[in-house]
């Protein structure tokens, strides 16, 4: 209860900041989406109301409302981390093995750096390439340092950047369901949450019937 209510403090305090910059510009992003997010359908405690700009590892931008529809497993890494963030990827890799090729179909995985000064382009298709992550399923994401910092905010990710240039940071896998609601939290990594596991089952199964119920 405590966690969700941090949850909401953390959505509103994002919002508010993004009135009081509303006429402030956006030098800082990366570049602009071709898809314009319907927000007025989406809930108003949804993750997918922040609208900042992301740039894939194909290079194609997007929102964050242009995850809808779909059950996301979402967190934030950066490329350079010698430890934890491979076994982030690592971890969802493993739900995903626990899941049936159906289940598999209507999962997403969206990860956004955290240092976008570093991790460009080319480093997140590096990093898809050499993990051999399936791209239709898996989008590694970019955006500008001040979108990466209400991003946080939302998810509520502590990170600060050390004089090294490394991060520290909270490992957290975020499920949020169709319409970018935060449905469950685990800070397992290096193992499977069987908690946080049956949350994304029980996702992906009222989708499907979701998906049933509107078949004509």
């Amino acid at each position: 209860m405590t966690s969700a209510l941090n949850t909401w403090k953390a959505i509103a305090a994002s919002f508010l900041l993004l009135a009081l910059h509303a006429h402030a510009g956006s030098s800082e992003a990366v570049a602009t989406t071709k898809v314009q997010p319907k927000i007025q359908s989406i809930p108003g405690d949804s993750v997918y109301r922040l609208p900042i700009s992301l740039e894939n590892q194909q290079a194609q931008n997007f929102k964050l409302a242009d995850q809808a529809g779909n059950i996301v497993i979402t967190s934030m890494f950066y490329n350079s981390c010698e430890y934890v963030c491979p076994m982030l990827i690592d971890t969802i890799r493993m739900l995903e093995k626990k899941l049936d090729e159906k289940e598999k179909s209507h999962l997403s995985v969206l990860l956004v750096t955290l240092d976008p000064a570093r991790d460009k382009v080319a480093t997140l298709q590096s990093i898809a390439k050499a993990r051999e992550l399936d791209t239709q399923h898996w989008v590694l994401a970019r955006t500008s340092e001040k979108s990466v910092r209400q991003l946080a905010a939302v998810l509520n990710i502590q990170y600060r950047q050390m004089d090294s240039g490394e991060f520290n940071h909270t490992s957290a896998l975020i499920l949020l369901d169709k319409n970018g609601r935060i449905l469950a939290r685990s800070g397992t990594l290096g193992s499977v949450d069987d908690e946080f596991l049956q949350k994304i089952k029980l996702a992906l199964k009222g989708l499907d019937a979701g998906t049933a119920a509107a078949a004509p």
